[in-house]
């Protein structure tokens, strides 16, 4: 029996340090020493200590698969399953019954509506429970130094990530997020939390991976800073199918175009103006494909994410969530139909 534990311990020790050795570097070293030189000249950064940091750093190859094939690219009606399920509609009325006074009073000083900021947190982690398990330096540096196709993007990412850290002084080894970098609940990319993250209860953290109070303000604040027009539709259901839409830009707001009230879904709260800025998208359904005229909301939505298919699953989640919310609570603030709403009027911080 002795003889057996001695083996196991030799062994468990050995596939630790088999895990230890496996740990890959950045390959790109001559890269990340200019960025190391640059950040030590542009904002005051020890050269040592941030070169001892990125020997910490490892390649993650996962994420250089995952970031080229993102669940966008999938069909409407196959994205569309991921986020319209009863699970996920459902918490999310718990989630705003949690904290409905705190959506209340942000929504009414923002204008953003309480069920969109409810639905985001939705789409991007389930309500806080799937925040991602990457370190984020390890996220960030792998695409800022070997994913050429967005390596400035991510390194833009990676500066402002080691200034926050260094701002909130927080270990750059300890925060955790998504595979592309984002962190907390709103899963903010750290240039979104340096500009947008709200310190709502006044404790002198913008603490948005455990205080519901600073996610909810802070999401409000990207979508006001954003352009958000409170009252305002966001997405229309074209009433005649027949018309063709056109080939889809890559920014929504470079495309707007102007649309006649009358090619629109009649049935909604708010009469559209003639000169009323809109782009129509098909969406694809299993048996053909569905048109919407999406409105400036809609684009202020794909600032958060830039897909369609993102900002159309935010918009219909959100109406699931209302709709069971105000069934669930025998009334309702919204002033609803079947296509729109409107709203009425020094230590280290551990993560």
């Amino acid at each position: 029996m002795t003889i057996r534990r001695t083996f196991l311990r030799l062994f468990l020790i050995c596939y630790s340090f088999t895990l230890i050795s496996c740990a890959t570097p950045i390959k790109d070293q001559e890269t990340v020493a200019s960025f190391v030189r640059q950040m030590a000249i542009q904002h005051k950064f020890n050269e040592n200590e941030l070169s001892d940091l990125f020997d910490e750093v490892e390649f993650k190859e996962d994420i250089i698969t995952k970031i080229s094939k993102p669940s966008e690219n999938l069909s409407w009606y196959k994205y569309r399953r991921i986020f319209l399920k009863e699970p996920r509609i459902k918490a999310g009325v718990e989630f705003w019954r949690k904290n409905e006074r705190v959506l209340r009073i942000v929504s009414k000083e923002t204008g953003v509506p309480e069920e969109i900021i409810v639905a985001i947190i939705g789409v991007e982690t389930y309500y806080g429970k799937h925040t991602g398990q990457y370190r984020v330096i390890d996220a960030l540096s792998t695409l800022a130094f070997e994913y050429p196709p967005r390596s400035q993007f991510f390194r833009t990412e990676l500066e402002h990530f080691l200034l926050f850290c260094r701002k909130e002084k927080i270990d750059p080894l300890i925060p955790t997020g998504s595979y592309a970098g984002a962190m907390g609940v709103p899963q903010f990319m750290p240039s979104s939390y340096i500009n947008y993250a709200i310190d709502y209860n006044k404790d002198n953290y913008r603490d948005i991976w455990h205080n519901d109070d600073d996610v909810i303000a802070s999401i409000a604040n990207y979508f006001v800073k954003h352009g958000w027009k409170s009252g305002q539709p966001i997405a229309i259901k074209i009433r005649d199918q027949s018309q063709k839409s056109r080939p889809q830009p890559t920014s929504l707001k470079e495309d707007l175009r102007l649309i006649e009230s009358n090619a629109i879904n009649p049935n909604i709260s708010k009469p559209l103006l003639s000169t009323q800025k809109a782009k129509i998208i098909a969406f694809e359904q299993e048996n053909g494909e569905e048109l919407w005229a999406t409105l400036d909301n809609f684009y202020v939505i794909t600032r958060y994410n830039k897909s369609p298919l993102y900002a159309m699953a935010v918009y219909q989640l959100s109406l699931a969530i209302s709709n069971l919310y105000s069934i669930s609570s025998f009334s309702s603030p919204y002033e609803k139909d079947h296509h729109s709403f409107t709203f009425n009027s020094g230590s280290k911080r551990v993560l």
